[in-house]
């Protein structure tokens, strides 16, 4: 088991947060805990009904998306530290919105997304098969 998969399990226990599942239907991976990402900052792309943005979809974002999303409201760029938010950059995993990753996707500037960490209510909003198509981990 992962470093990363021990700390998430670790954050889980001590937080009570229910394992989820991904989109393929099985116990849902880390996305990132550098930067640290997720709804609850587990590393993961946890979400409840409180995460009104479902902030469900592992993105390996890159410059062409980031910019992308500035330009049209969600600036992902900027730092705030006032929220621990150090900005992203190029690479960077991101649990981010659903919403923002179709219509992205949609207006033909979307990024890569990993499906195992990806977020099963992703699929109210996308479709597994765009989510495919977009995907880092099939084989």
């Amino acid at each position: 088991m992962s470093k990363l998969m021990k700390q998430q399990q670790m954050f889980l226990k001590m937080n009570k947060v229910q394992k989820q599942k991904n989109v393929l239907g099985e116990d849902i991976e880390p996305c990132s805990m550098n930067p640290i990402t997720g709804w609850f900052r587990d590393g993961s792309c946890n979400t409840n009904k409180n995460d009104t943005g479902m902030h469900c979809v592992c993105a390996k974002v890159n410059d062409d998306f980031l910019n992308w999303c500035k330009e049209n409201g969600n600036d992902l760029i900027t730092p705030h530290p006032e929220f621990g938010f150090e900005g992203l950059k190029n690479g960077d995993n991101w649990c981010v919105c659903a919403i923002w990753v179709k219509r992205a996707i949609d207006a033909g500037h979307g990024c890569k997304v990993y499906l195992k960490r990806t977020n099963i209510k992703t699929l109210e909003i996308i479709p597994l098969e765009i989510l495919k198509k977009n995907a880092l981990d099939l084989s």
